[in-house]
């Protein structure tokens, strides 16, 4: 006999869930990379827009089939589209599989960061350090730490172990960060830093290459195109207001993003370490800043700890999320008792990123695979399946929005827009992929 779906005991319990699935390490730093990097101001006004015409689309589509299906993704799938279409459910939850496998590689840096801004703090040199930290069996055994506590979390349900663990984890996250982002603004530095964070220069953001970053971002930054929303929506009760929750969850994550950068920049500005960004995302965020904490004496120490640890706590809520859709997907499917399945799962997750936490360019090439293409591919099959072959979607969005009026222009945006600026980023990433999928591309993490 079929167990009762669970469902959030409040609106706040989902609406921090999402937020918290969204919110991840990408938000952290790599929001303000790109900006900085690519018009600054500018590049914050193109962001908004593909998040308005890409990103929300697809979210407000996630919802509607998990919401509507109440199922995850195979099986909401197949609920609307047929048997054919469980194959974009099984992408979904892959991508989820894989992607995780890597992610708690990288979380289980920031747990070792974070413990070393509380217990020792950033001195020595930060390239060994990170070298030292990123590969090799301690990697492997934090990258198992990490794995054991969400799958910890998974365990105790969608009220008893996400949305209890959201409810603290994120009103925390909001706090350290505005606590941190209020004291880079006393740093000397600071104005330096948000005039190059912030400087609005017009001609970078008609670059093409910029415009697939803006997409790419807006798409990576809101967790779609995984199964995450719509195996979160799967718990939602008939009479949620789904553009309303998708407005709200865009702009936490938004905020998270924006924020990040104005505590990253004043700090990097304060000690003339501006220069040694580099291209690499993953040296700023590990090499960099922890020079720059370690340059701050105590008070480096204070912040770089609560810096890595609201690191944490964003690595951890993605990571619940990913979990959830493959652990979802076996409830329904095979009919699995949760626990049953979320030690499983987690421990055959935990295999995989072995090979990861052993070499970066195994974690490259993954992230690349998982983390970028097979998002692209799920993001555009969604919008194609409901712009063009779920029967009425705008009728099911519409249960508990009665007032909305715009959802016909949801669904063209679907059927077209959406669909054209998912291929124009898959076809941008066509050299980065073609690198991963021949042979593991040198060079690194980038």
């Amino acid at each position: 006999m079929a167990q009762p779906r669970e469902q959030w005991a409040s609106r706040f319990g989902f609406i921090m869930a999402a937020v918290g699935s969204a919110v991840g390490l990408g938000n952290m730093w790599r929001f303000s990379y790109l900006t900085a990097e690519n018009g600054g101001a500018a590049f914050v006004v193109l962001y908004l827009l593909m998040t308005a015409f890409i990103g929300l689309p697809v979210m407000l589509a996630e919802l509607t089939v998990g919401r509507g299906a109440r199922r995850s993704p195979i099986g909401a799938l197949q609920h609307f589209g047929g048997e054919r279409w469980r194959l974009l459910g099984a992408l979904f939850v892959a991508a989820g599989f894989l992607i995780l496998a890597y992610y708690s590689v990288i979380a289980g840096w920031t747990v070792r960061y974070a413990l070393i801004g509380l217990i020792d703090g950033f001195g020595g040199d930060a390239g060994e350090r990170f070298a030292a930290i990123a590969t090799g069996p301690r990697a492997v055994l934090w990258h198992l730490l990490f794995m054991g506590a969400t799958v910890g979390v998974v365990m105790g349900g969608v009220r008893g172990g996400i949305e209890r663990v959201a409810l603290v984890l994120m009103p925390l996250l909001f706090v350290i960060l505005v606590g941190l982002a209020v004291y880079a603004a006393t740093l000397p530095g600071a104005a330096a830093g948000y005039r190059y964070y912030l400087e609005f220069e017009l001609a970078g953001i008609w670059d093409m290459d910029v415009l697939a970053e803006a997409a790419g971002q807006a798409f990576f930054s809101l967790s779609l195109g995984m199964g995450a929303m719509l195996t979160f929506a799967s718990y939602l009760p008939r009479e949620s207001h789904l553009p309303n929750e998708s407005l709200v969850v865009a702009g936490a994550d938004f905020g998270v993003a924006f924020v990040s950068g104005l505590v990253v920049f004043p700090v990097l500005f304060a000690l003339g370490l501006q220069e040694q960004v580099g291209d690499s995302t993953v040296g700023a965020l590990f090499i960099t800043l922890p020079t720059a904490f370690a340059e701050m004496g105590a008070a480096g120490r204070v912040v770089g700890a609560f810096f890595f640890t609201a690191l944490v706590v964003g690595a951890l809520t993605s990571a619940i999320s990913l979990l959830e859709v493959v652990v979802s997907s076996l409830i329904d499917g095979l009919g699995w008792e949760r626990h049953h399945a979320a030690f499983l799962i987690g421990v055959t997750i935990a295999l995989l990123g072995i090979p990861a936490a052993l070499d970066t360019d195994v974690l490259s090439a993954m992230d690349t695979l998982a983390g970028q293409f097979f998002l692209m591919l799920g993001g555009l099959g969604l919008a194609l399946f409901v712009g063009w072959r779920m029967a009425d979607p705008e009728g099911e969005v519409r249960a508990g929005a009665e007032g909305v009026r715009w959802f016909f222009l949801w669904r063209w945006l679907l059927r077209l827009v959406v669909p054209g600026f998912l291929l124009f980023v898959l076809w941008s990433m066509r050299e980065s992929l073609a690198a991963a999928v021949t042979g593991l591309a040198g060079g690194g993490l980038e």
